[in-house]
């Protein structure tokens, strides 16, 4: 370890850490010592009466107790698999061009190499220690909380830790900027190879190990009272090592910055704005682009290509991004590996089952999509499905389909009956009862009358209550729901039985969903990291009904666009899928969408409709 000032502080709060294990281990002993000095008294002659025999009866039980806690604790403490960030693997065979980068990179710092490199889908790096045992892939049989549990353990040699690089950075980043980068990243194998540092680490790991595995619910009555003693004692000495440790891990990292001073500093400058921009870019590729292509059962393959053309579209548009886009003339750092189209398509895959809860491995309901075939295959099947929802609600709803000279002879759906009905202003909307096109009395709003009854089975829940479902004697107001505050009654009583409707195609079983449960329901016995709490990282909370309705009303206008007016799918890199009119995107269509669920006035909708030559009397083709 070096001479820098953080790493001299790091050392000092590593062995207050070990300071913190050495008096609880003293601790742990103590009663045993005094029962040694309590038998060796009374060998010697010197310790004898009554009170000493009472002593000694007392304190040497208590003492193999105490010591028997202890080293159950400490069995737990270090067998406990540590947490373990999910990644993808990159050998020095898939990527030599990287592994010869990092190594001349670490030769340079003179700190030790990582022992590998790893990709993750996010807009992060760091090291990450791998050297415990239970992160070797374990059997079959001992898929478990403590891996290893009865065997004899393999001591190993000490190893570097795995850089852990996030996916985006080697797609958007050019080979000098993702060098500057890792810099300081890589520095931080000097620290990490101290003694003192390591054991401290290990420590405070085993400990939060611990307490992961006594919080573990599926266990026998006796295991939770063992467990639960062992994770009180593990969640005390956290709190007692937590000020320490996390001045430890800010040392460390003050000494790797100062040492990693001296390469690439003025790049590494530049280099920082790029990853802001590799962040903003990674963001609304996912919330915007792939989130709506999971929820239908499709994969984006090739996301972190995606996060290049997303941020040039950026570079397009904004004018602080001007300069950005002259740098996809160098060489990009994702040439360092020997197949980005496999590496990336992995990550895709795992950031799916990360942000989405998808299955590990692609199927026939969990399958791949290319970005050429987003429009047709994601953005289209999407607006159709939504439109036939929409409809499937109205029916429900007893809404008559729409009337006029204009309308046609047949029940087709179309979207003059949507607009009809939002605008609708009649006595049954204003009288908080049921009419013409109201919902039916007796109604959940979710299929034909059933006196209260969904259709989803008797194992399944009733997702929303008849009280809940619209206006009528007896049920709650949906205008009382704060979400739908602000809207008209048809608008919001549409949006609490589209909420509805949705919450029962969630609650029921389909094979097009993708989901945790839909997944092996053992795990896999070769994941190094738990697997079983889907999804890790959820991108957005669910969407409310005034979202809903908007998107359902959305989705049906652009059918009628493409089906009345030769409109087309699109996808936009920055806000997803996009309507095509003439090749140019509509972007004007949201707010007035918001001015018919809010006021009830179509009117601005009818005009804009009128001016693209779309006929919303036309009916159109559903999902």
């Amino acid at each position: 370890m070096g001479v820098e000032a953080g790493a001299q502080a790091a050392r000092a709060r590593a062995l207050a850490v070990l300071r913190i294990r050495s008096r609880a281990l003293a601790v742990a002993l103590l009663p045993a010592a005094v029962a040694v000095i309590l038998l060796a008294g009374a060998v010697g002659d010197r310790l004898e009466g009554p009170v000493w025999d009472a002593a000694r009866w007392v304190l040497t039980p208590f003492a193999v107790l105490v010591l028997l806690a202890a080293a159950g604790i400490a069995l737990v403490v270090a067998r406990a698999r540590p947490a373990m960030s999910p990644t993808v693997p990159v050998t020095e065979e898939a990527a030599p061009d990287l592994y010869r980068m990092v190594r001349d990179l670490a030769d340079r710092l003179d700190v030790p190499a990582p022992s590998a490199i790893a990709l993750t889908p996010d807009c992060d790096s760091w090291l990450e220690d791998r050297t415990h045992p239970a992160h070797a892939p374990p059997p079959v049989e001992e898929h478990r909380d403590i891996a290893g549990a009865g065997k004899q353990a393999h001591r190993r040699h000490p190893v570097a830790p795995v850089l852990v690089i996030g996916s985006p950075f080697l797609w958007w980043m050019r080979v000098g900027e993702l060098r500057a980068v890792l810099a300081p990243v890589i520095a931080g194998t000097g620290p990490s190879a101290h003694p003192d540092i390591a054991a401290a680490r290990r420590f405070v790991r085993g400990l939060d190990a611990a307490v992961a595995v006594a919080s573990e619910p599926r266990r026998n009555p006796v295991s939770r009272a063992v467990l639960a003693g062992v994770g009180w004692v593990a969640r005390l000495l956290l709190r007692s090592c937590r000020v320490h440790a996390a001045e430890l891990e800010r040392g460390v990292a003050a000494a790797a910055a100062e040492r990693a001073q001296a390469v690439d500093y003025g790049l590494r400058i530049v280099a920082q704005e790029q990853v802001g921009l590799a962040y903003a870019g990674w963001d609304r590729l996912l919330t915007r682009v792939a989130l709506p292509a999971w929820r239908m059962g499709r994969w984006p393959s090739r996301l972190d290509a995606g996060v290049v053309a997303a941020l040039t579209e950026l570079s397009r548009r904004d004018r602080l991004a001007e300069g950005f886009a002259s740098r996809l003339g160098e060489r990009p750092a994702c040439d360092l590996l020997e197949e980005p189209g496999t590496v990336d398509e992995a990550a895709s895959l795992l950031a799916a089952r990360l942000f989405h809860g998808g299955p590990a491995g692609p199927g026939p309901d969990w399958s791949p999509v290319d970005w050429s075939e987003y429009p047709d295959e994601v953005v289209d099947r999407k607006w159709r499905l939504d439109a036939a929802r929409l409809h499937r609600v109205l029916d429900a709803m007893g809404v008559r389909p729409a009337t006029g000279p204009t309308a046609p002879a047949t029940v087709a759906p179309t979207l003059s009956r949507v607009l009809d009905h939002l605008t609708d202003t009649g006595p049954a909307w204003t009288a908080g009862t049921t009419g013409a096109t109201g919902p039916a009395a007796g109604s959940t709003g979710l299929g034909p009358d059933t006196a209260g009854s969904t259709g989803l089975g008797p194992d399944v829940p009733d997702p929303a209550p008849p009280e809940a479902a619209g206006p009528g004697p007896g049920r709650r107001d949906p205008l009382d729901d704060e979400d739908l505050a602000g809207t008209t009654a048809p608008s919001a009583t549409l949006a609490a039985r589209l909420s509805a409707e949705l919450a029962r195609e969630e609650a029921a079983p389909s094979p097009a969903a993708p989901s945790p449960a839909s997944s092996s329901p053992t795990p896999d016995p070769a994941a190094l990291w738990d697997d079983r709490a889907l999804p890790l990282f959820p991108l957005q909370p669910p969407r409310t009904a005034r979202e809903l309705l908007a998107d359902h009303l959305t989705a049906m206008v652009c059918c009628a666009a493409m089906d009345t007016a030769g409109a087309s799918p699109g996808l936009d890199w920055l806000d997803g899928p996009t309507l095509l009119i003439d090749g140019e995107r509509t972007a004007d269509l949201a707010p007035k969408v918001l001015t018919l669920i809010e006021d009830g006035d179509a009117t601005p909708l009818r005009v804009w409709l009128a001016q693209l030559g779309i006929r919303p009397e036309k009916p159109v083709r559903l999902g």
